[in-house]
């Protein structure tokens, strides 16, 4: 990591040197979305993620609560590969430790709400306390509106009773 490296390829292969001697080769692919990444060539950490399950991450989510364990799930589905999200997973995790699981908890809660699943999103809600104040509530619903203009439902029924509306 961090060298200079020469790379060749052709129609077939992709070929890295580093001072003139190949450190590595790789086929190919021309199917979307199929990686050709050898094991070996990725970095340690990633190659011990790569032997967890997503359950593991979920298991690890629902002991802090059922909202974290809800964000988890939601980015290990957003990816086609769930291996992709799991560090994002374990960022948000790591959250826990520095803020508390039980404001991780608050604030997963808060971002399952506005739709906002990522740890870009939750930390700044923990950062900004936004975890500790009161959710907005939603507003109560207003009664129909009367007025000669408004025509209801009942205007858009045929004789059988069946609305053509949307």
């Amino acid at each position: 990591m961090g060298q200079k490296v020469e790379l060749r390829t052709t129609m077939t292969t992709v070929e890295i040197f580093h001072q003139e001697r190949r450190v590595a080769s790789h086929c190919c692919s021309y199917q979307p979305g199929k990686a050709t990444t050898l094991d070996e060539h990725r970095p340690e950490c990633h190659r011990r993620y790569l032997q967890w399950p997503s359950s593991r991450l979920i298991h690890w989510a629902q002991k802090v609560g059922p909202h974290t364990a809800s964000v988890v799930e939601q980015i290990l589905q957003s990816r086609r590969y769930p291996e992709q999200s799991y560090r994002f997973c374990l960022g948000i995790l790591r959250l826990g430790s520095t803020f508390g699981e039980e404001r991780l908890e608050r604030a997963c809660r808060r971002a399952l709400r506005l739709q906002a699943r990522s740890y870009k999103s939750i930390r700044p809600i923990l950062k900004t306390g936004l975890d500790r104040e009161a959710e907005p509530q939603p507003s109560p619903e207003r009664p129909p509106i009367e007025h000669a203009n408004v025509r209801g439902a009942q205007y858009f029924e045929d004789e059988k009773g069946a609305s053509h509306v949307g």
